[in-house]
């Protein structure tokens, strides 16, 4: 006997064969997880290709005419433009979202962070084309911010709403392990080049190869990004749980205070950032013996110890909840500010110390800093609202941490170095208790 044709078939029977048998595919927190860290781990890379440029080559290669200082302190200025740009770009982009699509957004984004990248690859120094060099310069790095702010896929904020209740702060720190993996990459390229090149070959063209990698990567984790979250099913998800971007100022109006509080709430950790990864290769090259290599090469050994803490802060944070390891962590870095001069004033050993331990404190608070009051936005703005918290924190804690510190500690003494992470920590102990007030008021 011949089957009956589907048209044939009763309205009600069709409805069950096509839909009945095939649910839609779910989307898994670990498959989410996978598309953060390659995000992260390939923005990290470029990050920290120019963070370490900024204090190892910069200062010879745009500012020659002047003192070591003064260069080092005018290449961290420009460094410090990226974080200034980001929420530009990310308001920017938001519109882009919003007037067509994520797809367009992310390619523009990740195009613009790729041609400015390599653009300083390949961007004469000031003995050959003069001052238009820093100008270039300068506009590279306003463009590479701007790109940054809108590189925000959504996906950390998908994957801390599709995770279990009692490992979130797991799942949270799986986007942070990008930062010592970045830096690991980063630290490990300029140690081989600085090392097996001579100082003329190196400060000509070798410290250009880590620039045109990192623009391969770009290029590779677009494609990975795109084939991810333009999914049906990841789109599908996006769209239940409301991650689309809202208009700026709306968000301000009606959950202003949060953006400010987590703002703050990750101040301590951001603060460390750069304390113990880009201001301390300033200070080894103008006032220390120390060799470059063997110091990128501590500084290595101190970012592994970072990624082990990071996966250590799921765990406590599932344990004893984020706000509460934030704020634990916040008085972690309050009390290493107070050894922290000393470390770096004791020599070869003490410097060492100085970043094995900051590193660790690093991976611990940087693990849960990320997104640790974003809840605070509800479903609708928490889009936005996610990322321009995270571009502000940048801002205030991290933007002018190399050049506040050194030109302090230069001018006045390593003192400074604890008084700037002190009072980073005060300010996340504070955000963290006026959330909480907020909380049992409401």
């Amino acid at each position: 006997m011949m089957p009956m044709p589907s048209h044939a078939l009763p309205e009600s029977s069709r409805t069950v064969s096509v839909h009945g048998p095939e649910p839609q595919g779910e989307v898994k927190p670990g498959e989410i997880a996978v598309g953060v860290v390659i995000g992260r781990a390939s923005e990290y890379f470029d990050f920290f290709v120019y963070g370490i440029a900024s204090a190892l080559v910069f200062p010879s290669v745009f500012f020659p005419f002047l003192g070591k200082l003064e260069a080092t302190l005018w290449s961290f200025a420009i460094f410090a433009l990226a974080f200034v740009s980001r929420p530009l770009g990310t308001v920017l982009f938001m519109w882009i979202q919003r007037r067509w699509d994520r797809s367009t957004k992310l390619t523009a984004a990740l195009f613009l962070l790729g041609s400015c990248t390599a653009g300083i690859a390949f961007l004469p120094g000031f003995a050959k084309i003069g001052s238009l060099s820093i100008v270039l310069l300068a506009l590279f790095r306003l463009g590479q911010g701007v790109a940054l702010g809108g590189s925000w896929d959504g996906l950390p904020s998908l994957l801390a709403l599709n995770a279990p209740k009692d490992r979130r702060g797991w799942y949270a720190m799986l986007g942070q392990l990008g930062a010592p993996v970045g830096f690991i990459i980063s630290a490990a390229l300029f140690a081989y080049l600085y090392g097996a090149l001579s100082p003329t070959d190196f400060f000509d063209w070798g410290w250009r190869y880590p620039f045109f990698a990192a623009f391969a990567i770009n290029v590779v984790a677009l494609f990975a990004r795109l084939r991810l979250v333009l999914t049906h099913e990841y789109e599908r998800e996006l769209g239940e749980h409301e991650l689309e971007p809202t208009p700026v100022i709306e968000l301000v109006g009606a959950k202003g205070r949060h953006v400010v509080i987590g703002a703050f709430a990750a101040l301590a950790s951001y603060a460390l950032f750069h304390i113990v990864t880009i201001f301390p290769l300033s200070w080894i090259l103008l006032y220390s013996d120390q060799s470059v290599p063997q110091f990128l090469a501590v500084q290595i050994v101190g970012a592994f110890l970072a990624a082990g803490a990071v996966v250590v802060s799921g765990l406590i944070a599932d344990r004893f909840g984020r706000p509460r390891t934030l704020a634990a962590l916040a008085a972690a870095i309050a009390m290493f500010s107070g050894f922290a001069p000393t470390l770096l004033g004791g020599g070869a050993v003490g410097q060492d110390a100085f970043i094995l331990i900051g590193f660790v404190l690093l991976g611990l608070s940087y693990g849960q800093a990320a997104g640790s009051v974003t809840a605070n936005f509800g479903s609708k703005y928490r889009y936005t609202g996610a990322a321009l918290t995270s571009d502000l924190a940048w801002l205030i804690g991290a933007a002018f941490a190399p050049l506040v510190a050194l030109g302090l500690c230069a001018r006045f003494g390593l003192a400074f170095v604890g008084v700037y992470l002190l009072s980073g920590a005060i300010c996340t102990m504070a955000a963290l208790a006026v959330n909480r007030a907020l909380k049992l008021r409401s």
